[in-house]
């Protein structure tokens, strides 16, 4: 076997930790897999030493077998968390050929499950336009930050030209713009929360319609949708979908749900089929998922002291015909905004298995998500995600209308 070490080029992540994440192993267990020391094994992941091309190849051997399926489109994943938006745009026939993400927690909890057979990126900010591949959607849940318009005025008063360059730069949505203005997808779908309408103002929303719009010339439409339709939770985010030729996408032609399921779908049952023995053994959530004593009590009086100020801070307790409360990322700290009632003991935490029922990454018929991170990291990273088949609906019906779009000979795409 040759020895030649593979080199892992900015901004994409070394080869090592993709193969070993994909596998969906902890860097020991993976390290004793290949009879090597974990300190060797956590250098080739952080790219301080090449890995051999025979390590490697028997690091990618440890991961599961991914059939590759035919796909109708392809597609880019940007800030990708753990894969809800993957998941969903799989689910609707698309394949995914870039993902980026710089939490590395986040990206062991996505490798483990898509696996790593297409580029990982891990800051977008240093992907250069050259290296991004030909797609037909780009998919990006970038974070709301507010854009300094300082650049915008000075140009202004030098009675100079400007354009989103001098309004984003600096933030995460310049560069999802960049990507954009330089690829021309077909179309994208962009995901954030409820208040990017309202953020600075409005200020911050009319900078993205802008840009998006009037100078890279895409046909927009947005709307807020409530996770709560496919799943038992209250989340309501907003979608913006741009298309680049034809009629604008219109969010009336997503199928919805009739009804909303509640928590029954979500909690563990004793006895259930297929129980998580890491979390709920049997069926029933480990002791560690019950708040303590002083932590139930704490709760309780802060929530009480706010009520009497006329206050709505609070907990919220939930059984199986309730629906819940918006998950957060901080869920773990304290589980205070979706407790479930336990008896005449104190309530408990959803445990991370039951996070991933309520954000729709499992469901009946598919194979159980691989959580390979902690319980804290869980928390986080399910609490930043978003309704898998929320997306999956508007996913599908955005595939549906490219394809219509494309039949049209005044909007036919080259090949």
């Amino acid at each position: 076997m040759t020895r030649e070490p593979i080199p892992s080029p900015a901004p994409f992540l070394p080869e090592a930790f993709v193969a070993r994440a994909s596998a969906g192993l902890s860097q020991s267990a993976a390290a004793a897999a290949l009879g090597v020391r974990p300190a060797l094994l956590k250098a080739w992941e952080r790219g301080e030493a090449d890995i051999p091309r025979d390590r490697l190849a028997a690091l990618r051997a440890l991961a599961p077998l991914r059939p590759r399926r035919e796909a109708g489109f392809t597609f880019i994943d940007l800030f990708a968390g753990i894969g809800g938006m993957r998941r969903a745009f799989e689910a609707a026939g698309g394949e995914c050929v870039l993902t980026g993400e710089w939490n590395m927690r986040a990206l062991e909890t996505y490798l483990a499950n898509h696996g790593g057979g297409h580029p990982v990126v891990g800051d977008v900010r240093l992907l250069e336009d050259s290296m991004v591949p030909a797609h037909d959607i780009l998919v990006a849940g970038f974070p709301c930050q507010p854009f300094s318009l300082a650049g915008v005025s000075k140009k202004n008063s030098l009675g100079r030209p400007h354009g989103f360059a001098d309004e984003t730069q600096g933030t995460l949505f310049f560069d999802v713009a960049r990507i954009i203005a330089s690829s021309r997808p077909r179309a994208f779908l962009l995901e954030n929360v409820r208040n990017l309408l309202s953020h600075d103002k409005g200020r911050t929303f009319e900078v993205i319609r802008r840009t998006l719009a009037e100078e890279l010339g895409y046909r927009l439409s947005w709307r807020v949708m409530d996770g709560s339709l496919w799943v038992p939770q209250r989340r309501p985010r907003i979608f913006i979908v741009g298309v680049r030729e034809g009629n604008p996408f219109e969010f009336d032609t997503v199928r919805l749900p009739e009804a909303g399921p509640t928590m029954s779908s979500v909690l563990h049952a004793e006895g259930e089929a297929g129980a998580d023995p890491r979390f709920a053994p049997g069926g029933i959530p480990l002791p560690k998922y019950t708040l303590t004593d002083g932590l139930w009590s704490f709760l309780t009086n802060y929530a009480e002291k706010h009520r009497a100020k006329g206050n709505g801070f609070g907990y919220g307790l939930v059984g199986p015909g309730d629906v819940a409360r918006t998950m957060s990322a901080r869920y773990g700290k304290d589980g205070s905004e979706i407790l479930v009632r336990n008896g005449s003991g104190n309530p408990r935490r959803l445990t991370p298995r039951e996070c991933a029922r309520l954000m729709g990454f499992d469901r009946p018929g598919l194979d159980p998500m691989v959580i390979p991170v902690s319980d804290a990291q869980a928390y986080r990273q399910f609490g930043n995600s978003v309704v898998v088949p929320c997306v999956e609906a508007i996913a599908m019906a955005i595939a549906e209308h490219l394809c219509v779009s494309a039949s049209k000979p005044e909007t036919a795409l080259a090949a």
